[in-house]
């Protein structure tokens, strides 16, 4: 008999092992000062902590797709528009339940202010790309069936999709693949340090200052290999939709977008590619950068409370993503 013990056949340092027998194991093994970052926060149940009511809805039983949603304390009034969030992890990690998320959507939904749906897509390498695209979709067709499931006073004509890193990429192709969902509209896109790359390496992707603990090109490599369609490179359209192997950027049906960057991000070089693309087929869009930040700096909440630049561009960010929503 041959030896059954299993080995790991792929590691993302500190994220993921996968082993022998095709079994993921995500704990977190890198820096011990960034766990507090992935620690799961359980829902409010629709009790209003500082300011944030919180709840879950399952999606799909059958799966492990389930939607966070936070809800505002106001004082009624006035419609509140709806965030459609996808969270990052290059499709292979990450909970939009964890307190990295929480933290700074509940700043944010207090801030527009606006109901903020969460989506707790599959991961790969379990379930490669297109999934995670599939139950994006899936929310928003939800969104569309569901608006008593949300509070009364949602505007369901000022829906803006947004996500960080990965989810960006969702943002893309979620806007570029929805059609009409009367009564909701679509009113905005906001893909914050998305992760758009492509095969050949980036100028910024080349520079090691802009790689940290927790992000590296080695990561963003092994982590996209493990989510891409077996037999596809980072050409493909989801990691690079403003490659040869995507639909030209003319052909695809956009709401207005504003792209966020970080000057310091691995892929700043690539997310410009892209806006470049989007303003060349004649669209609308804008940049928001984030000076002297790396990627998704936001998330570190001890960063963002102890450093008054991380405190300041993330101040920043938020206010550009109120202002960009007042606007739309």
């Amino acid at each position: 008999m041959g030896d059954s013990k299993l080995v790991v056949v792929e590691e993302v340092s500190g994220w993921l092992r996968v082993y022998s027998d095709g079994s993921v194991d995500r704990k977190w093994t890198g820096p011990p000062e960034a766990a507090p970052l992935l620690e799961h926060i359980p829902p409010t149940c629709g009790a209003f902590v500082d300011g944030v009511a919180t709840h879950d809805v399952i999606l799909d039983a059958s799966s492990d797709v389930l939607l966070r949603i936070y809800i505002p304390e106001t004082s009624g009034g006035e419609k509140i528009p709806v965030l459609l969030h996808f969270q990052g992890g290059g499709f292979c990690i990450s909970r939009p339940t964890w307190f990295m998320y929480h933290a700074f959507y509940s700043r944010l939904v207090k801030s527009v202010p606006a109901v903020c749906v969460s989506v707790q897509t599959r991961l790969a390498p379990e379930n490669r790309l297109p999934a995670a695209v599939h139950d994006c979709l899936s929310a928003l067709t939800w969104l569309r069936s569901s608006p008593d499931l949300l509070p009364l006073g949602v505007d369901l004509a000022r829906v803006f999709l947004i996500g960080d890193s990965s989810g960006g990429n969702l943002v893309h192709q979620v806007a570029a693949l929805t059609g009409d969902v009367s009564p909701l509209r679509i009113a905005g896109a906001i893909p914050i340090h998305p992760g758009f790359v492509r095969s050949t390496r980036s100028e910024s992707e080349k520079k090691t200052e802009n790689e940290s603990p927790i992000l590296t090109v080695e990561m963003v490599d092994k982590l996209l290999g493990m989510a891409v369609p077996e037999g596809s490179t980072k050409d493909h359209p989801i990691i690079c939709p403003m490659g040869p192997e995507a639909a030209p950027m003319e052909e695809v049906e956009l709401p207005p977008l504003m792209v966020v960057v970080a000057e310091k991000d691995l892929m700043k070089d690539t997310q410009m590619e892209y806006v470049e693309a989007v303003k060349g087929a004649g669209k609308e869009v804008e940049v928001l950068v984030n000076r002297g930040m790396m990627h998704c700096f936001y998330f570190n909440e001890m960063m963002v409370k102890a450093d008054p630049k991380t405190g300041e561009e993330t101040k920043r960010l938020v206010e550009g993503i109120v202002d960009f929503i007042r606007r739309h």
